[in-house]
C-alpha cells in the first residue's frame, strides 16, 4: 500500500547556515500513528512544518521530496497549497494560546475554516463547530463557542485546537507536542482523546514529542531524531524491547518509569545537543556517546538494519544494549497513562 505521507531526503536550511533537518526519510501509512521524538532542537517541529510549507520562503531552503496523498508538496502552487492546509493535512500546534487569534472567538475561527474549505453556510458551519466541540468533550460547548482563547483553560484550548484541526475532516493530522504545556491529568485526557479520534476517524497521525513514554502510548512506530537526522526507527515495541542507538537508550534510561530500582539516580545523557551550524564530521551524537570509537568520528553512520522495519544509525548497534547496561524490558505505559483514570474522573477534571 502506498504511504499517505512519504518524505525522502528532506533537508531544511535556515539563513544558508543552519541545517535544521539533514536527510530525513520518513513514511506514514494510512491509519497509522508515527511518533517523532528527541530533545529540543533535534528537528522534529521543522520536519512537521515542512509538510505544510510553513517555513518562510525567503529565509529557508527546503530540499528533497514530500508527498502527501499522492501530491508533491514541494512542487505545489501557493493557491493549491492553501487548499491542502486544513483540508488534507491539519496541524495541532504546540501552544494554542499563540496559534489561536486572540481577537476572535474560538467558534468564529472554526466557522471561518469550515466556510473557506467546504463553502458551507454560517449556520451549517456553526453546527459543525458545535459538533466538534462535543466530540472533543469541551464542557458547555455552546457557551464555549463564543469564548475567546484567553477565557479558556489550557486543557480546553488544546481541545479547541484539536477541534479546529479536525474541522475539514483531514486525512493527516500533525500533532506538535500537544501535551507539553499541560499538567499530568490534562495530558492523560489529551492522549486518550487523540487515540480515540485516530481510531474512530481513521486518521493518519505524526505525533511530535520529547517524551518517549507518551510516544509508546499513542504510536505504532517511533522515529528518534537527533541533530536533524533520524538515528533510529522501528515499531514502538521494537524500540522499547530492543533499542540499538545509544541516544535511544539514553532517552529510555533517563525516565523514572519503574525500570530503575528505588533509590538509584536517573542516568541523564551527558553534555548538550550540538550546534547544528558546527556539526562534527562523523556521528553527531559522538561527543556525548559512551561507545564512541575512531570510525564514529570519520563519517555519519548509515541506517543499518536491526530487524525488518527497524534500523539504527550506529556502527556498534549490536553492542550498545549490553555495553550501556540496559535491561531489555517489555513495553509498559508511561506514568501519566499508567494511572487509573476513569472516564467520569476525566470529565470532572475537564469541568
Amino acid at each position: 500500500m502506498t504511504p499517505i505521507v512519504e518524505i525522502q531526503n528532506l533537508r531544511v536550511t535556515f539563513g544558508g547556515v543552519v541545517r535544521a533537518v539533514d536527510g530525513v526519510d520518513l513514511s506514514l501509512r494510512r491509519g497509522e500513528v508515527v511518533a517523532l521524538i528527541g530533545e529540543s532542537g533535534s528537528g522534529k517541529s521543522v520536519t512537521l512544518r515542512s509538510l505544510l510549507r510553513l517555513h518562510p520562503a525567503k529565509r529557508s531552503k527546503v530540499e528533497g521530496t514530500i508527498r502527501v496523498d499522492g501530491q508533491d508538496i514541494t512542487a505545489t502552487g501557493a493557491r493549491a497549497m492553501a487548499d491542502i492546509r486544513g483540508n488534507t493535512v491539519a496541524m495541532i500546534f504546540q501552544e494554542p494560546l499563540l496559534a489561536l487569534d486572540p481577537v476572535y472567538t474560538v467558534g468564529e475561527q472554526i466557522v471561518e475554516v469550515i466556510r473557506r474549505h467546504e463553502k458551507a453556510s454560517r449556520a451549517a458551519a456553526r453546527a459543525r463547530a458545535l459538533e466538534l466541540f462535543e466530540r472533543v468533550r469541551i464542557p458547555s460547548p455552546e457557551r464555549r463557542l463564543d469564548a475567546y482563547p484567553h477565557e479558556m483553560s489550557g486543557g480546553m484550548r488544546q481541545r479547541a485546537m484539536i477541534a479546529l484541526a479536525l474541522a475539514c475532516r483531514p486525512k493527516v493530522l500533525l500533532a506538535d507536542e500537544p501535551t507539553t504545556a499541560l499538567d499530568a491529568t490534562v495530558q492523560i485526557q489529551i492522549l486518550l482523546l487523540l487515540r480515540e479520534l485516530q481510531r474512530d476517524l481513521g486518521l493518519s497521525i505524526i505525533f511530535v514529542t520529547h517524551d518517549i513514554g507518551a510516544a509508546v502510548e499513542v504510536a505504532d512506530r517511533i522515529a528518534v531524531m537527533y541533530a536533524g537526522r533520524i538515528v533510529e526507527q522501528g515499531s514502538a515495541r521494537d524500540l522499547i524491547r530492543d533499542p540499538r542507538h545509544p541516544y535511544t537508550i539514553g532517552l529510555l534510561k533517563s525516565r523514572a518509569d519503574g525500570a530503575l530500582a528505588k533509590g538509584n539516580r536517573l542516568e541523564a545523557i551527558p553534555g548538550s545537543p550540538p550546534d547544528v551550524t558546527k556539526l562534527p564530521p562523523g556521528c553527531a551524537f559522538g561527543p556525548r556517546c559512551a561507545l564512541v570509537i575512531e570510525p564514529c568520528r570519520a563519517a555519519p553512520p548509515p541506517a543499518l538494519p536491526v530487524s525488518p522495519g527497524h534500523d539504527a544509525r550506529c556502527i556498534r548497534k549490536d553492542e550498545s544494549p549490553a555495553l550501556l547496561g540496559l535491561k531489555v524490558l517489555a513495553p509498559s505505559p508511561p506514568p501519566v497513562i499508567a494511572k487509573s483514570v476513569s472516564e467520569e474522573a476525566i470529565q470532572e477534571t475537564a469541568r
